[in-house]
């Protein structure tokens, strides 16, 4: 089939891409671009901006006359721009953070990367080999920053120095010991190529030394031109939640909402603490739970195992009830994140052709990662029916959605289905057992508590004064009419979300690194919620049609996803 002058360019923009950014191409499973890092330096995001500046240019010319081309112009338009928006900010000269950032990238694209043969191995090698000159640029881009006075948040900063010392073995994450990552990766080479083994060893070396020395410039030279405030103000979160979500929000009135909202939530959890041990709260509750061995498993290993057979059971009880699901994506693997990930589950999606699955991926922090009861709903969240069929399905649509589209990711798009598929999965009865209810309550208390967090923290608002002391329950003193620092921010998302010190300590670093994130999840479910009471009005409603006529639209930023649902 002969393609579309814009399905032609889109193509274009994903091999242009891929080219320009060989770790965005590992993710996205592009082949081709395995030996090589991303050039973070400010000369190369120059040139990488210029080019999506003509692709605007070139698309803006072309005919959009189908349905398909239409969707398609819609999505490159609103992603480009937005890549555009953070380039014109600056953002790129200041891109550090706890989570998810060059020197975070730069070391898990290799957890991605296949392993089964000799050329896999040697692939390997050249790209260790780049990791000096990568940290480099990213190093570059930092200057930078500061040459324009774009200086991130020291905490941030310190953040990723921790990171990147975990990953060079100077540093242990959590309870364990201490391990440098690469040096641990490729002694997975069972060959026999001894040239080869050199290599990947003297790679490894190289790498970790790189790391070792990335951590200290940050700690050292960095660091001391960050600032110290952490909040980014109206202005530039406004512009972020842009980019994250695809759309604009009115931050004011989506705090409020946040509150309103969470209180629901929080309400519910009492009850079904109560129904679990008779009169207790969701925080005596949790501690129960915590010390249950109904509800616990003893290490990584078997949760992973766990894990692997929470998701093998709901896609086979889902594939042809609630969704139809394509062959090729029934697999999907539970992995153990790498050393120096951040607290969160997080899920990578299948490369184009599927010859590597979807994963999810399990931080083993501390004996908190191994709560069943917490986990399940999570994995509902990053596996099936939500992050995996959504991603995975979008990569299916070859007939109607563009190359660009299927390797597109918006966060408010992706983060709300992953929230909406939790509430599906309570809907449908599968958290009847109050502690597994209670563990939903806490995820969906989490991200609700988010909103209020994330927009609170980064613009400087006070806790309203007439908000129900039900909700600040657990934080110190009395918070009401104070403005949020993340010392109450992470008392306040302990207590809500039933988390533990380390995880809540964690995810509020996270915020502050990433402002307008962390409101994706629930600013999506909203929208996600409300389209499908709309769809629910119409005559002969069918929910696995909805489902997978939604999911066909592919990841598009919640304006578009808004304009285009109803159409589905």
């Amino acid at each position: 089939m002969t393609e579309s002058a814009v399905f032609t360019l889109a193509s274009r923009v994903v091999d242009e891409s891929a080219a320009s950014s060989p770790i965005f191409a590992t993710y996205a499973g592009i082949p081709g671009h395995d030996d090589r890092l991303t050039d973070f330096s400010p000369a190369a995001n120059d040139d990488r901006a210029a080019e999506e500046r003509g692709w605007l240019a070139e698309l803006a010319a072309l005919p959009a006359e189908s349905r398909d081309d239409r969707l398609a112009a819609a999505v490159m338009e609103e992603r480009i721009g937005a890549q555009l928006q953070g380039y014109d900010a600056g953002e790129h000269l200041r891109d550090v953070n706890v989570l998810f950032s060059p020197v975070q990238i730069t070391r898990n694209v290799f957890t991605l990367m296949p392993t089964a043969t000799e050329e896999h191995w040697s692939t390997i090698a050249t790209r260790l080999e780049a990791v000096p000159a990568a940290l480099a640029t990213a190093r570059a881009a930092y200057q930078e920053g500061i040459a324009r006075d774009l200086r991130p948040a020291v905490r941030q900063v310190l953040g990723a120095a921790r990171s990147a010392a975990i990953t060079a073995g100077l540093e242990a994450q959590g309870t364990g010991e201490a391990s440098a990552f690469f040096p641990g990766f490729v002694a997975g080479y069972a060959g026999d190529d001894t040239a080869l083994a050199a290599r990947l060893e003297a790679g490894a070396t190289t790498a970790t030394e790189s790391y070792a020395a990335m951590a200290a410039w940050m700690r050292e030279e960095y660091a001391p031109e960050a600032v110290e405030h952490d909040g980014v103000g109206r202005d530039r979160y406004a512009a972020r939640a842009r980019t994250f979500l695809g759309a604009d929000i009115d931050p004011e009135e989506t705090y409020a909402w946040g509150w309103d909202d969470l209180g629901q939530i929080t309400r519910r959890m009492h009850d079904c603490a109560a129904r679990l041990y008779g009169g207790v709260t969701p925080a005596e509750a949790q501690h129960r739970l915590d010390r249950d061995p109904a509800y616990n498993l003893p290490d990584a290993e078997t949760t992973r195992a766990w894990l692997q057979q929470v998701t093998d059971d709901t896609t086979a009880s889902f594939n042809g009830t609630y969704f139809d699901i394509p062959e090729k994506m029934l697999a999907c693997e539970a992995m153990i994140a790498p050393p120096g990930s951040a607290a969160a589950p997080f899920y990578t999606g299948p490369s184009e052709d599927f010859s590597r699955p979807g994963r999810t991926w399990l931080p083993a922090i501390d004996a908190s990662s191994f709560r069943t009861w917490w986990l399940l709903s999570v994995w509902h969240n990053e596996a099936v029916p939500g992050h995996h069929l959504q991603i995975g399905y979008a990569k299916c649509q070859a007939e109607h959605l563009s190359r660009y589209q299927r390797q597109n990711f918006v966060s408010g798009h992706a983060e709300g289905w992953a929230l909406y598929s939790e509430r599906l999965m309570d809907e449908l009865g599968y958290y009847d057992d109050p502690a597994f209810e209670l563990g939903f309550l806490s995820n969906q208390a989490m991200r609700a508590a988010r909103v209020v967090l994330d927009i609170g923290l980064h613009l400087g608002l006070p806790i309203p004064a007439d908000v129900d002391p039900l909700l600040l329950e657990g934080v110190e003193g009395d918070p009401r009419g104070a403005v949020w620092d993340a010392e109450i921010g992470r008392q306040f998302l302990a207590a809500r979300a039933l988390q533990s010190e380390s995880f809540s300590r964690s995810e509020i670093d996270r915020y502050l690194g990433l402002p307008g994130q962390a409101i994706c999840y629930k600013v999506g479910e909203r929208l996600w919620v409300a389209a499908r009471r709309r769809a629910e009005e119409q005559p002969g409603f069918d929910l696995k049609t909805w489902h997978m006529k939604a999911l066909a639209l592919g990841s598009v930023g919640l304006s578009v996803l808004d304009s285009w649902l109803d159409e589905a």
